[in-house]
């Protein structure tokens, strides 16, 4: 299958300097490392939680790089995992312990949910962003103003200064967009969430307009799925696949939902979301066509 612009079936390269991975992804690499470790030694995860002075739920969430590590712990597994070599131990113990480094939104934990972290982590380190939205443009594409209008929607009892602070979350994610390393994104909007009217006129028509201008960037592909579409997918809320340049890594799947998030991570669950997201990219129009549909859309304002 082709794919818009090509950025769809993304070819993973070796892994390379892994330092240069952000603190969520170097996360996910060490628990992928102990994971195989233990699993060489036939060790079960019971075992390995009895050795940290833990438990098998503590193994399973330090191998999916879904916690911070305790350096002595990482010491503890690779001590019961039979890694002697000091050179490989201190390998794996300054990757945890660079895992371990606060990412940015650290300082606005007063309006980011626990929930919610872990997905800022991997935005910062994907390489391919693909997202389906249903109701709003996303995050990434949002305007200041059509981003505060949309949490003011979703936060009527936040006051003021916590509503400008989740805005400077919004503004400071799309970040990864910006050179000198820009992210690949590919959006399918849903027509619905192009013609809601969000704020006033001016807030919808500004944020049609920037649209217009992202639509025209090399490593950005916007596409619509129009009403007709014989590929609607009703019932489907929004889905984020983020896709990640170490080989080690594989998709991940985040599904939003009102006060919490899935995260999928087992190829069994990814599959059908990678598929959900191919074939709404070849119903919806191509983004060839999205800058023509956005000029209609602004000129019948």
């Amino acid at each position: 299958m082709t794919t818009a612009r090509g950025i769809g079936h993304l070819t993973k390269t070796p892994t390379g300097d892994l330092r240069q991975a952000g603190p969520t992804a170097q996360r996910m690499l060490v628990g992928a490392q102990l994971r195989r470790l233990r699993e060489a030694r036939g060790i079960t995860r019971e075992d390995a939680g009895y050795a940290i002075r833990s438990s098998h739920s503590k193994i399973s969430r330090l191998e999916l790089g879904r916690t911070s590590f305790k350096l002595r712990d990482v010491a503890d597994l690779l001590t019961l995992y039979g890694v002697a070599e000091e050179a490989e131990r201190q390998a794996v113990l300054m990757l945890a312990r660079q895992a371990n480094a606060p990412g940015w939104w650290h300082d606005y934990r007063d309006v980011v949910p626990d929930w919610f972290e872990a997905y800022l982590g991997l935005e910062q380190d994907a390489v391919l962003i693909r997202t389906y939205e249903v109701q709003y443009v996303p995050g990434l594409l949002q305007t200041e103003d059509y981003a505060r209008a949309v949490i003011e929607r979703g936060c009527e009892c936040d006051s003021a200064e916590q509503i400008e602070r989740r805005v400077a979350v919004r503004m400071r994610r799309q970040q990864i967009l910006a050179a000198p390393t820009p992210r690949k994104l590919w959006a399918v909007l849903d027509e619905g969430a192009l013609r809601r009217q969000v704020g006033r006129g001016a807030t919808m028509r500004a944020q049609l307009e920037h649209l217009l201008q992202l639509a025209e960037l090399p490593h950005i592909t916007i596409q619509v799925l129009p009403f007709d579409s014989p590929g609607y997918a009703g019932g489907v809320g929004p889905v984020t696949v983020l896709r990640f340049a170490e080989v080690e890594l594989g998709d991940v799947v985040y599904l939003e939902q009102i006060a919490g998030a899935q995260y999928l991570n087992r190829e069994a669950d990814i599959l059908p979301y990678q598929h959900l997201l191919n074939q709404l990219g070849v119903h919806a129009r191509p983004s060839t066509a999205t800058p023509a549909f956005l000029r209609r859309l602004i000129a019948a304002m």
